[in-house]
């Protein structure tokens, strides 16, 4: 877009200040620019890959619902990506008089600290909930803290501390709420309408004005790294060392930011966090809530998105095997030119996907299953909130009026270099009755389908019976009955 407007510099709120930097790399990180370059070491660094939580900080942006403050980790948000909002740091929580804030008070009288190195980070979630949540229940609490580690006071007392909050103050009147409407005005003054580059040559970020600017960017620039919510290229950078210059950061384009229905057809924008995914998914296809609610903690759902979980390609992903089994649709733009493909056929080979230099993913479209088709969703990790997916199974079952098979997809992940259909499976089933001895017969079918790897994750025979055990699981589930035969056990050598 030649008439765009371009300013050489991001522009946030820190705290209570304003910020404006003209000279910052496009993979520095928000944790490194607080504790090195603004000696604001409250926010600690601990596994540098959003898995710990011991970083945590507030990030408010404006949205739809006005202004909305999200915890995210600190270590793996580049710099980039904080254009136009504001960011709140421990150092900032304040009392009233000379006395501690509500969180923080709670933390000191139920003993929810020992060593204290990661109690920063759970003050953090749990103002962010205590904010949205004055009084929350057990479970509110728990997914709030799902991202932050403790390693040695225990988590009874920190949940304690966390239903006591609101004894100790009012949400209403802490200086975030208070602060709000002037914090908003503050915010949308930022909003310039405005291309940030920052940088020359490669060594260039870059936040595109809006979408139509985006697309006008990848253009001219196709191999630069698309940055949505970062829990990925956040990784490449903290623990691979990778150069992802020039970067390109989308996660706050409201033109992709956006979810809608007609027609029994979801449409999520390539921008859409997870978070801001979950209401719309775990109502309209149930199985998707408890999915969403197992991918990583509160911050990487607070940050991660679901078109940067589709368009990374990563074999293990948890979104595109339940939507490839949905049989969702994808649709990509290069410049001004789209293109629909089905979701299943984007996955070429490992690391390799059919996009286009240039072409970049802009929505997911994702059919609301029938009253009459069974949809289930099953992941298997080492703990359960655990981000690194062994295997994931989805399917998708229609049934005929006399009980056979009239349509399956089942869809898996961690089991290939690609998230990839059991067709050989699927064929197996279709015509059969939906039986313990189809589903039996067809389970001989995965070794067509699949040769799984062995890595840090599960061995390939784990792997290759956890994924013939889902689909006994899911035969169950569908039936309502209970399991006639004996459920295959793995036994590590």
């Amino acid at each position: 877009m030649a008439d765009t407007k371009t300013r050489n510099e991001i522009r946030f709120i820190l705290n209570g200040a304003d910020v404006a930097l003209a000279d910052i790399a496009p993979d520095a990180t928000l944790l490194d620019w607080l504790r090195l370059d603004r000696s604001l070491r409250g926010t600690k660094e601990g596994c540098a890959e959003g898995d710990c939580g011991a970083c945590t900080v507030l990030v408010g942006k404006l949205s739809a619902e006005g202004l909305v403050y999200e915890s995210v980790n600190a270590c793996i948000r580049f710099m980039g990506s904080l254009d136009g909002t504001h960011v709140v740091t421990i150092e900032h929580l304040r009392g009233d008089g000379n006395k501690l804030h509500p969180v923080q008070q709670a933390m000191v009288d139920f003993h929810g600290s020992q060593c204290g190195f990661c109690t920063p980070g759970f003050v953090m979630s749990l103002y962010a909930l205590w904010m949205r949540t004055p009084n929350p229940s057990d479970a509110a609490i728990e997914k709030a803290l799902q991202g932050n580690l403790c390693r040695c006071t225990g988590y009874e007392a920190i949940m304690r501390a966390a239903r006591a909050i609101s004894s100790y103050g009012k949400a209403a009147k802490d200086p975030l709420a208070v602060e709000r409407k002037d914090i908003t005005a503050r915010l949308e003054a930022l909003r310039d309408g405005a291309r940030v580059e920052v940088g020359s040559g490669k060594q260039r970020l870059i936040v595109p004005a809006n979408v139509d600017d985006f697309a006008a960017v990848l253009e001219k620039e196709p191999g630069a790294t698309i940055v949505a919510g970062s829990t990925d290229v956040g990784l490449w950078v903290t623990k691979h060392m990778r150069d992802i210059s020039p970067a390109i950061f989308i996660g706050d384009l409201d033109g992709l930011r956006t979810i809608s229905e007609a027609d029994g057809i979801i449409t999520i924008g390539a921008g859409v966090t997870y978070t801001e995914a979950f209401e719309t998914l775990s109502k309209r296809i149930p199985a998707l809530g408890p999915l969403v609610d197992r991918i990583g903690g509160e911050q990487v759902r607070n940050m991660g998105t679901v078109g940067g979980n589709i368009a990374n390609g990563s074999p293990i992903g948890d979104m595109p095997p339940p939507l490839i089994a949905l049989g969702a649709q994808l649709t990509l733009r290069k410049g001004n030119a789209r293109r629909s493909i089905p979701l299943e056929t984007f996955f070429v080979a490992y690391g390799k996907q059919d996009r286009q230099p240039g072409e970049f993913v802009e929505a997911v479209q994702v059919p609301v299953p029938a009253k009459q088709t069974h949809f289930a969703v099953y992941k298997v990790t080492k703990r359960r909130d655990e981000d690194i997916t062994a295997t994931l199974g989805a399917f998708y079952l229609t049934l005929a009026k006399d009980g056979s098979v009239a349509d399956i997809r089942i869809a898996y992940g961690g089991m290939a270099a690609t998230p990839k259909r059991a067709t050989a499976v699927e064929q197996a089933l279709i015509g059969n009755a939906w039986s313990e001895t189809a589903v039996e017969a067809a389970m001989a079918e995965y070794a067509s389908d699949f040769t799984p790897l062995t890595d840090m994750r599960a061995t390939a025979e784990y792997r290759a019976l956890a994924a013939r055990n889902l689909l006994l699981r899911f035969f169950v589930e569908t039936t309502g009955t209970k399991a006639p035969f004996q459920v295959s056990r793995y036994e590590a050598a």
